[in-house]
């Protein structure tokens, strides 16, 4: 990273950069710079990073809009099976009412 470019600061200039950040002294510019820890940011490491696990805000919404519609499909899934079996299970009991029997030829009077 840096200490192929500088080389460590000492003493005072150590303190120049914030949060736990290493300091570089960057001889060819005659400057500081900082290595940031992952969760700080800035030229000196001043800025803390909130850590988010959403990158992209419109994942979220896209996320929740499947789940909805994928639930709305299976409460409506549900509905016809419970009618179907519902009119299959009345057929099923209104012939065993009234039994019809096409095999018999009725006689003529």
């Amino acid at each position: 990273m840096m200490a192929d470019h500088g080389e460590l600061c000492d003493g005072q200039e150590a303190t120049y950069c914030m949060n736990g950040a290493t300091c570089y002294r960057i001889p060819s510019m005659d400057t500081l710079s900082c290595v940031c820890n992952d969760d700080y940011k800035g030229s000196r490491c001043e800025e803390y990073l909130l850590q988010s696990k959403i990158t992209y805000a419109g994942e979220a919404g896209l996320i929740a809009a499947v789940l909805i519609i994928t639930l709305l499909i299976l409460v409506v899934l549900g509905f016809v099976i419970y009618y179907v079996r519902r009119m299959l299970k009345a057929n099923q009991q209104s012939q065993q009412n009234n039994p019809q029997q096409y095999w018999r030829v009725k006689p003529r009077v």
